[in-house]
């Protein structure tokens, strides 16, 4: 499915027979490759993504969970455009793919979500974002993706050539003690950070801030 996507790089829509251009929506074979390999390095079995689009990123996570052998893997998705934008592109292509099992779908905005998860006491080990981009999107998101990611784990950013995105970026690694494991190079469309949280969450004063 995947190789079939990267290949024609269009698609009809089931739901409303509408033409869709999946690219440069969808994330390119170099990032979702390197967001399977991630997720099979990691061993993750629990993993969430924000933004889910045309499904793209999405089957590459499911494809290194499949990998990891986990009968209880499981990929949660958030994105409330996927009717209305996407024409439910994504779950055509999942289930086409025959992962929809794997799959669970959340249609409302991530600050809305991610508390809830919150308050679940839902834990992940790998995240994947490429949500709203606008600074403030993308600093929600790492804040409480960093709650909810085990400690140590994973949180692989989508677009990080937007300074939105590396600005919220640098918070993190900079007042949270998170670390860059990988950055993708400057040839790529799609640049990515893939980040690290925190083992053991540092000892901040209440009033701790230092410029990013």
């Amino acid at each position: 499915m995947i190789e079939r996507l990267l290949r024609e790089r269009t698609a009809v829509a089931r739901s409303d027979g509408s033409f869709h251009t999946l690219f440069p929506v969808g994330v390119s074979a170099a990032e979702g490759e390197a967001l399977r390999e991630w997720v099979q390095r990691e061993d993750a079995i629990r993993t969430i993504e924000i933004g889910l689009g045309y499904g793209i990123a999405a089957l590459f996570v499911c494809e290194g969970l499949l990998a990891n052998d986990d009968p209880g893997a499981r990929h949660v998705v958030v994105d409330p455009y996927q009717s209305t934008r996407f024409a439910n592109c994504a779950f055509q292509f999942i289930d086409e793919a025959g992962v929809a099992e794997l799959v669970e779908y959340h249609p409302e905005e991530s600050e809305i979500v991610l508390p809830r998860f919150l308050a679940e006491s839902r834990s992940f080990d790998l995240a994947f974002v490429d949500g709203n981009h606008r600074f403030d999107g993308v600093f929600l998101d790492l804040i409480y993706l960093g709650r909810l990611v085990r400690a140590g784990g994973i949180i692989f950013v989508d677009d990080y050539q937007l300074p939105s995105v590396a600005r919220a970026v640098s918070f993190c690694t900079t007042n949270l003690g998170w670390t860059v494991e990988e950055v993708s190079t400057d040839d790529d469309l799609h640049h990515w950070a893939v980040l690290r949280t925190t083992h053991v969450p540092p000892q901040r004063p209440f009033d701790h801030y230092v410029e990013f």
